[in-house]
């Protein structure tokens, strides 16, 4: 018997959080035993290569810009209508409009011109699919596929006993993540700390613009010396080089995959209560702090600062229970393995194979 095969398409050729879940879907597909192929822009190649490490089949579709890329996957599709298509982002479900089937997957919450685009681009999709309640609520048809992480080691966590305390950000450093409103709640943490303390940025101003970089360099200016950039790091370069960790972002967020890391890492973090952040976390979260405020974000941090190795394991502990439950690989996989279920049998037909379903 053949096994089945699914193609997943990128929005984007870097990988950022969409992407991270176009892998991990990828893999989910591949423990259900679907074949999977990975469609993804020649150039930049950053996902394509990845999926190739990973073991995944990839077709790099030739394109010098973001059009150029739609329309070769939408000419590919032409000639693949047959084969169940993930359309990992609005770029994708734009581009292969009432293509065959195929399931709609938007990571972010279209506006604007972005929102027209993906009305039209649902047309003929088997399921829209976004990553929470949140999104869901304005996006009507939808049903939520939560993300999911890879598999993170807890940390078991202690106070350094010597040394700066490290607070650090993961993600883009764009002004939609907070950057600028963290820069100034440190100099009122610097200032009011007995303790010498860093600011550890890790990531890049990706899918920014100039005005973000001019903005947060602005915010740094007055920490000067208190700052350590890493650059794009993986997450557990990252973990390990901080204390605790803060997401502060200002726009609303779609889920959260960050805080879905540290939470299985068992690192103390404080985040905004922007968007579906507090989704993730849940209710009873207690470092949840109002967005784009830098004296509330200050005050949390120096609290948390003195909670570190003395009363926080349990909220650790609690945190890491609930990413096993709800955003480890298994419970990814099992969401996956319902959903493909689910689907209406036209999509489902060339996917029962080896997954023997109804």
């Amino acid at each position: 018997m053949s096994v089945p095969t699914i193609a997943l398409a990128t929005n984007n050729g870097n990988i950022g959080g969409g992407e991270v879940m176009l892998l991990n879907i990828a893999g989910a597909l591949r423990v259900l035993g679907l074949a999977v192929t990975v469609l993804a822009p020649m150039s930049p190649g950053e996902l394509l290569r990845e999926a190739e490490v990973r073991g995944f089949q990839t077709v790099a579709l030739r394109a010098a810009s973001r059009v150029g890329y739609m329309a070769a996957l939408a000419q590919w599709r032409l000639g693949h209508r047959d084969i169940p298509l993930w359309c990992n982002g609005l770029v994708p479900t734009l581009a292969t409009t009432g293509m065959g089937p195929r399931i709609a997957h938007l990571h972010i919450l279209p506006t604007g011109l972005h929102a027209m685009a993906a009305w039209i681009g649902r047309f003929g999709a088997a399921e829209v699919l976004v990553p929470s309640r949140f999104m869901a609520a304005r996006i009507r048809g939808s049903r939520v596929l939560e993300n999911w992480t890879p598999d993170i080691t807890y940390r078991a966590r202690s106070p350094r006993p010597e040394g700066p305390l490290r607070v650090g950000l993961l993600g883009r450093l764009t002004r939609d993540k907070g950057v600028h409103v963290l820069a100034r709640a440190m100099q009122h943490v610097i200032a009011q700390s007995d303790r010498e303390v860093r600011l550890v940025l890790a990531g890049e101003n990706r899918f920014g613009d100039p005005e973000d970089d001019r903005e947060i360099q602005a915010a740094l200016e007055p920490l000067a010396g208190a700052v350590d950039q890493l650059g794009w790091v993986p997450r557990e370069e990252f973990f390990d080089q901080v204390d605790l960790a803060v997401f502060p972002s200002v726009a609303e967020e779609s889920f959260g995959l960050v805080a879905a890391e540290a939470m299985a890492a068992g690192i103390p973090f404080i985040l905004s209560d922007a968007g579906a952040l507090p989704e993730v976390v849940g209710e009873a979260y207690p470092w949840t702090v109002q967005r784009d405020d830098p004296d509330a974000l200050a005050n949390a941090i120096l609290s948390l600062t003195e909670t570190i190795g003395n009363g926080d394991e349990a909220v650790r502990a609690a945190m890491r229970r609930r990413w096993e439950a709800l955003f480890s690989p298994a419970a990814g996989t099992l969401r996956a393995a319902e959903l493909l279920d689910a689907l209406p049998r036209r999509t489902n037909t060339t996917l029962r194979g080896s997954r023997g379903g109804s």
